[in-house]
């Protein structure tokens, strides 16, 4: 029987996401990230609306959010998402991050807001510090 490496590295294994982002360029990058990380299921949605059903589906262990999105933005799914999914991290991936942002997202039972600015690898690294992996 072969013997399969994990590579330390890679903290997301076993686990699962939801992304949740409009732009299909930026959506498929994030979940690149994710899948390279060693998530095993990595779900996306193109809005809020799409993104609640796809979560209840696959009960991700964390989710991600723009906050500009057709049919339903990202605080109005966050709300929807933190009753269905009490404890399961909200990150919300925005080119709009500023103070009132922040504290509408914390009002919508986000975790943390970060800057689309931001380099992937922290978002990553956020994601991680929130399942404790």
């Amino acid at each position: 029987m072969k013997r399969v490496e994990i590579d330390p590295k890679k903290r997301g294994i076993g686990k699962t996401v939801v992304v949740v982002e409009d732009n299909a360029t930026i959506r498929k990058m994030i979940a690149r990230a994710f899948l390279s990380d060693g998530f095993k299921t990595c779900g996306e949605a193109d809005n809020g609306r799409e993104g609640i059903a796809l979560a209840k589906r696959i009960k991700p262990d964390l989710v991600t959010l723009d906050l500009s999105m057709p049919v339903m933005n990202g605080l109005e799914a966050a709300s929807e998402l933190r009753k269905l999914l009490p404890k399961t991290p909200i990150i919300l991936f925005t080119m709009f991050s500023d103070d009132v942002v922040r504290e509408a997202a914390i009002a919508a039972g986000i975790n943390i807001v970060i800057a689309k600015t931001e380099a992937l690898s922290t978002l990553l690294d956020h994601a991680h510090a929130l399942i404790g992996a």
